[in-house]
């Protein structure tokens, strides 16, 4: 033994296996004469490295600093060891163990494999699935770990020589790619349809250049396309696919293209450009668009190809494409060519299909750059199973999440893993899937659960599920999850004054709440301020027709109102009067949601909506330079202070009476709502001496409203949060669901 020869092991946690983790380390250990190995192991990464103290600290330095671009690194354990006598550095097999591991999302086609793809001379010149350590499938081609290539869907593709010799090289870029392949072993097109032409990629294109449907197997399953200028073609598949309202995402060929159509800014193209491709939420430049893509709608979300499919298909057309969801209106996404040909083929004339198994099918991500930050709204590809790291060290748990846009998330260690975007649990469909990828979780990265947490209301399916798990159980109401979630994204441990703004949650006094102030941590909450609560007539059916909540609140000054009551059916609206009047089916609520609701209706912008917000999106859309705002009272009773909002509706519609635009009313009715929010958090500060606040829920994806808020506030002294990288809709409720079980059972030990 050498006296000037160390040997130490490091293990290293966090996304880095299947980025060219073990190249990159082979590499280094190279580079500073290092001796060793290195191996994937179920927790991570394991390294063992013999050489020089110097050089030692050379590699670790470089190993912390600069690790390869899709890698992303929680945490580094060393240890010392006794000297072995390595004479080389080895990658060696990986091995089983009890640690946590992250497994990588999928990543966009990168720059290298994009140039050899437009290559004529490289041998993947033009191949659909080129890849390599820096991109392409992984979460969803995943069945186990270790992720080695015998346990993904590319399995059945034995590789040839050349992918071979590649993939055994630890100096080149595809050393270690699981799904690497070609031509001549790899996972090949077919498409399905009437179109001539010499391959398969042209015979789509020729489809979309007709108007006509097509339906794409992806990366996470299948997404429906249509020309995105063709108002007919875009018509047609809303009929067929029966979704109706909600707006679609356009996948445009590069920035260039997006300039043509949106405004972007320096950070909206980062997003966009970036590894994760997901869809941004841009500002519209033109009309120019199909009118049914986002109608009546400022904003529209866009995407650039992610998949080198995507790449071949875009170059062959010279316009931008719709990329729905392949599936009819909240049912999952299609993931298998059998399911979807007998599934889609109602809605598509053509199918572009390939023989690469989607294991895990997962949606696209949107998200928008919104008050100096990245604001995610729907969390899957790219950005999921990427665990969360905690400020805290969290016990098993399961948090099974909302009804509504369901996510869930298993905890461990340090490790918070949300899930990727569910949907709408209002189908059996939905809700079997839910079942399922719970399960494939668990499995993935080894937790299993010992205390699970849910929604408190009663009816709710991932209620249910989790009460009859045979596990110790902890309900958590709906806007403190809100607000926990936001606190466990920036790691804050004491009392804030918590926003919750959105459509509806169970409250504990049984009413529907949804605007409210608390005072909260993760062990509890105290309700301090809310709306004044309306009737809803009809219950469910009024966040479907509007009109009925507008009523709801103008109820007790309906004389005022005429002009509105005149455009609906007076045997109706009586009805309707005398349902409030006598408490029948008519449950109290302290909505934001619903008071964007009535307000649209009563300005004549709809009366009635086909998707939960559409109301306060075409509101918000609208809006036009004006600083005034309309009166509204504050009420102390009880200990709790109670918003009075009669005085906005009598200015609200006074103006409308008046002729006054709609984007005056707009304007004026939003700053009437950031009006009492600044003035319910300057009397929670006076009252509590509480300086920071957190602000949270589905309402405050409205960008007008989000940024004006934290402007103010802040320019007040105040430390405000919002939700970034974890949804502030319901997509974000299980992170705090967890968060706030977690806190309670160390309480109860």
């Amino acid at each position: 033994m050498r006296d000037d020869i160390k040997r130490v092991a490091i293990k290293v946690k966090g996304i880095v296996q299947g980025v060219g983790f073990r190249p990159f380390v082979f590499s280094k250990a190279v580079k500073y004469n290092l001796n060793g190995l290195v191996l994937n192991s179920s927790s991570g990464v394991y390294i063992e490295l013999e050489g020089k103290e110097k050089d030692i600290a050379a590699f670790i330095k470089v190993l912390k600093n600069e690790p390869p671009i899709l890698a992303k690194i929680d945490k580094i354990e060393i240890q010392k060891l006794d000297y072995k006598g390595y004479d080389k550095f080895s990658i060696v097999m990986s091995k089983e163990d009890d640690g946590v591991i992250s497994v990588s999302p999928d990543m966009g086609t990168c720059e290298d494999c994009l140039r050899e793809m437009r290559d004529k001379k490289d041998r993947r010149y033009g191949y659909p699935f080129i890849n390599c350590t820096n991109c392409g499938p992984r979460f969803t081609i995943i069945k186990d770990i270790p992720y080695d290539r015998d346990k993904t869907s590319m399995s059945i593709f034995p590789m040839c020589s050349e992918c071979k010799k590649e993939y055994e090289d630890p100096l080149d870029r595809r050393f270690h790619a699981q799904p690497v392949a070609c031509f001549q072993c790899g996972p090949s097109l077919a498409f399905i349809g009437e179109e001539m032409g010499k391959d398969e990629i042209e015979k789509a294109a020729k489809l979309l250049k007709k108007g006509k449907i097509l339906a794409i197997k992806g990366l996470g399953g299948f997404h429906l396309s249509v020309n995105a200028l063709n108002e007919e073609a875009v018509r047609l598949l809303r009929k067929r696919k029966n979704r109706y309202g909600k707006p679609l995402a356009v996948m445009m060929k590069d920035i260039e293209q997006i300039n043509e159509y949106c405004f972007i800014n320096e950070e909206e193209k980062k997003l966009l450009e970036s590894p994760k491709k997901p869809i941004v939420l841009l500002r519209k430049k033109n009309f120019n668009l199909a009118k049914s893509i986002s109608d009546n709608l400022n904003r529209v979300g866009v995407l650039l190809p992610y998949t080198p499919l995507h790449y071949l298909l875009m170059d062959m057309i010279d316009f931008p494409v719709v990329m729905t969801s392949g599936n009819f209106s909240e049912e999952p996404l299609c993931k298998d060519n059998e399911d979807a040909l007998n599934k889609l083929s109602s809605i598509a004339d053509g199918f572009l299909l390939h023989d690469r198994d989607i294991v895990n099918r997962i949606d696209d991500t949107v998200t928008s750059f919104v008050g100096g930050r990245e604001r995610i709204i729907r969390r899957a590809r790219g950005y999921a199973p990427q665990p969360l790291i905690c400020h805290k060290t969290m016990e098993s748990i399961l948090a099974c999440g909302s009804f509504y846009k369901n996510t869930f998330c298993l905890t461990r260690e340090n490790y918070a893993f949300l899930s990727h975007h569910i949907g709408d649990l209002d189908n059996d469909k939905t809700y079997n899937y839910y079942k399922e990828e719970i399960e494939k979780y668990k499995k993935l990265f080894k937790i299993e659960p010992k205390i699970v947490a849910y929604d408190m209301h009663p009816g709710y399916v991932s209620t249910l599920y989790g009460k009859n798990l045979n596990l110790p159980h902890i309900a958590v109401q709906h806007h403190h999850a809100h607000i926990a979630s936001c606190m466990a994204e920036y790691g804050i441990d004491e009392k804030v004054i918590g926003v919750a703004y959105d459509g509806t949650g169970y409250g504990e006094d049984g009413k529907l709440w949804g605007a409210e102030f608390m005072i909260a941590d993760f062990k509890g909450y105290k309700r301090v301020g809310h709306l004044n609560y309306v009737s809803l007539p009809g219950g469910e059916l009024a966040i479907k027709k509007i009109y009925r909540v507008a009523l709801g609140y103008i109820y007790k000054d309906i004389k005022n109102y005429k002009e509105f009551l005149s455009r609906f059916d007076k045997y109706e609206i009586d009805l309707i009067l005398k349902q409030i009047e006598r408490g029948i089916n008519t449950p109290k609520a302290s909505s934001m949601g619903r008071l964007f609701d009535a307000a649209a209706s009563l300005i004549d912008i709809e009366d009635e909506v086909l998707y939960e917000g559409q109301a306060a999106m075409e509101m918000e859309s609208i809006i036009e330079e004006d600083k005034s705002y309309y009166d509204f009272e504050i009420i102390s009773e009880e200990g709790s202070y109670i918003i009075n909002t009669e005085g906005i509706f009598h200015g609200l519609f006074e103006d409308y009476r008046r002729k006054v635009r709609k984007g005056i009313i707009a304007a004026r009715f939003h700053n009437s709502v950031i009006k009492f929010t600044i003035e319910m958090v300057k009397k929670l500060h006076y009252k509590y001496k509480i300086n920071k606040v957190v602000l949270s829920g589905g309402s405050f994806q409205n960008v007008y409203l989000l940024e004006n808020i934290i402007n103010i506030l802040s320019g007040l002294g105040f430390e405000v949060f919002s939700n970034s990288l974890v949804p502030c809709n319901d997509g974000g409720i299980s992170l705090g669901q967890a968060f706030i079980a977690n806190e309670i059972s160390q309480i109860e030990k």
